[in-house]
């Protein structure tokens, strides 16, 4: 049990230091690096290497937003094969949907609350 939690740490946590180093030697913002990462994402599931990366590192790999990506790449693939062109409007919303809707439920309990504050 302990290995998994260590490929877990290790690939979530190198996928966050590409992240730190995009951050601070490059000139792109924060919302363009989530971007690369969801397109590379895509692109490395497309060819194969994501879901090996996800064999190694568990929620490491599904967690980051690159596994938002290969959530978007794979749910866009089994809608292709299962309703044909329709799919590829539908399999990236049906993919991810579980997460979407995570992250707006637990968004709107958060700013339940706590107290927003504007910045000066």
């Amino acid at each position: 049990m302990f290995k998994v939690y260590l490929s877990v740490f290790i690939v979530g946590g190198l996928l966050c230091v590409i992240g730190q180093i995009l951050l601070n030697k490059t000139t792109l913002k924060p919302a363009n690096i989530l971007v690369v990462y969801i397109t590379a994402g895509v692109i490395l599931s497309f060819v194969g290497l994501y879901e090996k990366l996800v064999n190694i590192g568990y929620a490491g790999a599904t967690v980051p937003l690159s596994g938002f990506g290969y959530a978007l790449y794979k749910g866009s693939k089994e809608a292709i094969i299962n309703d044909g062109l329709l799919g590829i409007f539908t399999g990236g919303l049906t993919g991810t949907a579980g997460g979407i809707a995570a992250a707006i439920i637990f968004g709107f309990l958060v700013a339940l609350m706590f107290n927003a504050k504007t910045k000066k």
